[in-house]
C-alpha cells in the first residue's frame, strides 16, 4: 500500500486504512524491527519508550516525515510483545507519555503499556462464511447480546479467555437457536464499569480475554458455527483519561477545542468530528476491526450525540457530524458491502436507514427504542386498566414502516436501578412469569429483527452487575428452566418459519385482525409470505376463553406450534391440541373464522400452510 496514498487520504477524511501506516509494523529496513508512526502536529519531538532501549528514548527520537504532523523512526530487533509508549514534547516544552492511539494490543489495567504484535498469520477458517453472509434484511435476525466478562466465568470469578469462552459460548448460542451474537465493546478501556464505552484503545482487542489471535480465534469458530458476530463501537467519545487520547500532543487533537463543546454528560470527550484526521481514524477504526477481526456488523453507540449537539435536539443539529456519519456509511458500505451498519439512537430524527444516495445516514438498521419503552410500561400497568393504554401496543406499527427497526431488550434495560425484563412485569410471582412469556411471544411475532441481553433468557430478576456471572443456578428451578425452554423454542420457530422475517420491511408481511378489542385486551394479527402464514393471539388479563371466535383471512387448517401456557412451559395447558378448521362466517372483517382457546396471558401462534 502506497504510504503518500494513505496521507492524503488521511488528511482528506475520507481514510479506511490509516492503521497500515500509523502504529507500530514489523518491518525490514536491512534488518529486522519495528517502525513507528506517530500522527502528532503540534509536537515539539516525539521518542519511543520501551524495553528495548529501558525506557530511555534518546536514542529513538521520530523525524518529522510530513509536515501536516507525521512522525516515525525504525528501530531495529523490537520483538513481537515488547511494550512501547510514546514521549511527546508539547509546544510547550512539555514531555507527557501517551499510550499510542494505533497500537493493536495493551497491558492489563491499570497499566497501559502498548505491545508490539502481528496480526497478519492467523490462519482463518470462515471463508464461506464470509462469502455467504449478507445484512439479513429478509433473513431471521435474532441476536444475543453478551458481556464476555460476565457471562460465565471460571470457578465463578475468574474471567475465561476467549478461547474458553467459544468452547461454551457456541453451543449455547446453537441450542438457543441464535443467528448473531452482539459484544459489547470489545476495545481497550481502563475502567471495568464503564463495560468499554469509555475506550483508550480503538485499535487495540482488550486483554482482559487474552490475545489478539484468541479474539480471532473466537471468531473463526463463532462463522464455522454459522453465528455472525456484531461488535458495539463507539464513535462519539473517548475516556479522559491522561495517557489516553485527551490533549494528545499537548493540544485538543481529537476532542472539541471548546470545553463546553469537549465534554460529554459521561465526563468522557467528545469526538471532534469535523476534522479530517478524527473522522479519518474513526473510519480506519472501524474498517480495522472488520478486515482484521472479520466482524459481521458494528453497532453505532450513542447515534444520538452524534446528531445533535450534547443528544439534545433542542441545541441544534451537528452538521459536521452528520457529515460524518454519511460519509462513514457510504464508504463502509461501499468496502464492506455485506457487512450490518446498525445505529443506537434514541431520537426521532428521519431517515437514519435511508440511503445516502437520498440524503440519508445510510444506517441498515436502527433499534426501536420507543417500542421498546413503550412495551415495558404497558405491561408493567395492572391488566384492569390496559384496556385505557391498549394503543400503546398498536402505535408502533404506525411508524414501523419509516426505517428498518431492529426491535432491542439491551443491557440497558437491566442496570442502574431499572430491575430486569421480568420484574418490569405486573402483578405476583406467578403472573410475573405468563407475562414474561407473553411479551416474548410478542416480540418475536412483531416486524423486525430481535436483540436480548444475557440473562434476559434465563428469567434474571437480579440486575445485570459486570463483576458477576450470570446467575446460573436459576435453571435448577423448574420455572426458570421451563421458561428457558419456551425462549429457546420461540426463537426455533422464528428461524425456522420464513414468514416472521421475509417480510419484515414491507407491508405485505404484517396485518392486524383486531388491534382494537380494548374491552378484553386481546390482539390478533397475522405475519405471511408466500408458504404460510402465521396468525398471532395475545391476551394481555386473566381471564381465559374456552370458546373465542377470531376472523381469519384464508380456508383452511391452523394449528398451534407454540403457546405460552403449555404444560411444558410451566403453563396452565389450556392449548388447542387439534388442528382448528375455519368456516365461512365473517368476524373482524376477515371473511372466514376459527374457534379457540384462549388460556390467560397467552400468546399463541397458529400455523396455515398456503
Amino acid at each position: 500500500m502506497n504510504k503518500s496514498t494513505v496521507l492524503d487520504s488521511f488528511f482528506s477524511g475520507h481514510c479506511l486504512d490509516a492503521h497500515k501506516v500509523f502504529g507500530a509494523h514489523f518491518a525490514y529496513e536491512g534488518i529486522s524491527g519495528v517502525r513507528f508512526t506517530i500522527y502528532a502536529p503540534s509536537a515539539r519531538a516525539v521518542q519511543i519508550l520501551g524495553d528495548f532501549n529501558y525506557w530511555n528514548g534518546e536514542h529513538h527520537y521520530c523525524e518529522k516525515v510530513d509536515e501536516r504532523g507525521v512522525w516515525s523512526v525504525f528501530i531495529p530487533n523490537v520483538m513481537e510483545w515488547d511494550i512501547y509508549k510514546i514521549n511527546i514534547q508539547t509546544i510547550y516544552g512539555h514531555w507527557i507519555e501517551k499510550s499510542d492511539p494505533y497500537a493493536f494490543h495493551s497491558e492489563m489495567r491499570p497499566k497501559w503499556g502498548n505491545l508490539v504484535v502481528n496480526l497478519k498469520d492467523f490462519a482463518w477458517g470462515d471463508i464461506t462464511w464470509m462469502h455467504r453472509r449478507e445484512k439479513n434484511f429478509n433473513r431471521p435476525l435474532n441476536i444475543y447480546e453478551i458481556h464476555l466478562g460476565s457471562w460465565r466465568r471460571k470457578y465463578g470469578y475468574e474471567w475465561m479467555n476467549y478461547e474458553e469462552i467459544a468452547n461454551d459460548l457456541i453451543p449455547y448460542l446453537k441450542h438457543g437457536g441464535y443467528t448473531h451474537v452482539e459484544i459489547m465493546p470489545l476495545n481497550e478501556h481502563p475502567f471495568d464499569g464503564s463495560w468499554g464505552y469509555q475506550a483508550t484503545g480503538y485499535f487495540a482487542a482488550t486483554s482482559r480475554y487474552g490475545s489478539p489471535k484468541q479474539l480471532m480465534a473466537l471468531i473463526n469458530e463463532l462463522h464455522l458455527n454459522d453465528i455472525g458476530v456484531i461488535m458495539d463501537f463507539v464513535p462519539a467519545h473517548f475516556v479522559r483519561d491522561g495517557f489516553g487520547l485527551i490533549q494528545f500532543d499537548g493540544t485538543p487533537l481529537y476532542e472539541y477545542p471548546k470545553p463546553e463543546d469537549a465534554y460529554s454528560q459521561w465526563g468522557t470527550m467528545m469526538f471532534d468530528v469535523w476534522k479530517d484526521d478524527v473522522r479519518s481514524f474513526l473510519l480506519s477504526a472501524v474498517s480495522f476491526w472488520l478486515e482484521t477481526y472479520h466482524i459481521d456488523g458494528i453497532r453505532f453507540d450513542a447515534v444520538a450525540n452524534l446528531l445533535f449537539w450534547e443528544g439534545n435536539r433542542q441545541k441544534g443539529t451537528n452538521e459536521g457530524a452528520l457529515t460524518f456519519v454519511r460519509r462513514m456509511n457510504y464508504l463502509l458500505g461501499e468496502r464492506y458491502p455485506h457487512v450490518m451498519l446498525i445505529a443506537e439512537d434514541s431520537t426521532d430524527f428521519s431517515g437514519v436507514t435511508t440511503p445516502t444516495l437520498y440524503q440519508g445516514l445510510g444506517f441498515d438498521y436502527k433499534w426501536d427504542l420507543g417500542w421498546m419503552n413503550d412495551t415495558l410500561k404497558y405491561y408493567s400497568i395492572d391488566p384492569i386498566y390496559r384496556k385505557f393504554h391498549h394503543h400503546q401496543l398498536t402505535f408502533s406499527m404506525a411508524y414501523f414502516y419509516s426505517e428498518r427497526f431492529l426491535l432491542p431488550l439491551s443491557h440497558d434495560e437491566v442496570v442502574h436501578g431499572k430491575g430486569t425484563i421480568i420484574s418490569k412485569m405486573w402483578g405476583s410471582y406467578e403472573q410475573k412469569f405468563a407475562q414474561v412469556k407473553n411479551l416474548y411471544g410478542y416480540m418475536m411475532a412483531h416486524p423486525g429483527k430481535k436483540l436480548n441481553f444475557m440473562g434476559n433468557e434465563l428469567a434474571h430478576f437480579r440486575e445485570w452487575d459486570e463483576n458477576k456471572e450470570l446467575d446460573w443456578h436459576l435453571l435448577q428451578y423448574s420455572r426458570h428452566y421451563s421458561f428457558n425452554r419456551y425462549f429457546n423454542d420461540l426463537n426455533k420457530v422464528l428461524s425456522h418459519h420464513s414468514c416472521l422475517s421475509r417480510y419484515d420491511y414491507e407491508p405485505r408481511g404484517f396485518r392486524w385482525i383486531d388491534a382494537d378489542n380494548t374491552e378484553q385486551s386481546i390482539y390478533s394479527f397475522i405475519r405471511e409470505d408466500e408458504a404460510s402464514a402465521m396468525l398471532i393471539v395475545l391476551n394481555m388479563t386473566p381471564e381465559s376463553y374456552e370458546h373465542f371466535d377470531l376472523g381469519v383471512p384464508y380456508q383452511g387448517v391452523y394449528t398451534e406450534i407454540i403457546n405460552s401456557e403449555k404444560d411444558i412451559y410451566d403453563g396452565c395447558n389450556q392449548c388447542n391440541f387439534a388442528p382448528v378448521t375455519s368456516y365461512e362466517y365473517a368476524v373482524h372483517h376477515q371473511p372466514y373464522s376459527i374457534n379457540i382457546r384462549v388460556a390467560p396471558f397467552a400468546v399463541i401462534y397458529f400455523e396455515f400452510k398456503k
